[in-house]
């Protein structure tokens, strides 16, 4: 079947397809005569093994590892299951990670009075690396303070 064809039966675009090949994650199509990618039902599903390695987070270099325990038939479960607990660790760092985003956010949005005035606390934070300082309502560092209207 071409690329088209296999990208649509794996659930691949045919541009990650060239790229997966171009890396070396898979092996080269064979052509037809006219040069066309020729891919097998073997190759469709090794796509779809990889395409349901990256819904679930996998990077790439973990795919490729994922790949040559799936053909390695003397494998031992321990490996996959060490590459897998691995990737939940990682996973649970980067859950971590945006929950902290996200309360440290929601925590700016909650000071910002949101009005006409110019102060904002959520781009006071981003102007400094200091997580302790104020966020109470006062005018940016340099700013020209304005005569009350």
């Amino acid at each position: 079947m071409n690329i088209g064809q296999a990208a649509k039966a794996s659930g691949v675009s045919a541009k990650m397809i060239r790229y997966y090949e171009e890396t070396g994650l898979i092996p080269a199509a064979g052509r037809t005569a006219s040069g066309y990618r020729d891919y097998s039902d073997t190759d469709v599903h090794m796509l779809r093994f990889i395409r349901r390695a990256r819904d679930l987070g996998f990077a790439v270099a973990e795919i490729s590892e994922l790949l040559e325990l799936w053909r390695d038939e003397s494998r031992q479960s321990a490996e996959v299951k060490a590459l897998a607990q691995g990737h939940i660790k990682a996973l649970k760092k980067k859950i971590a990670d945006l929950q902290d985003m996200e309360h440290t956010l929601t925590t700016l949005v909650n000071s910002c009075r949101g009005d006409h005035r110019p102060h904002c606390p959520i781009l006071q934070r981003l102007e400094t690396d200091r997580e302790d300082e104020n966020l109470s309502i006062q005018p940016r560092t340099g700013a020209i303070e304005r005569p009350p209207q």
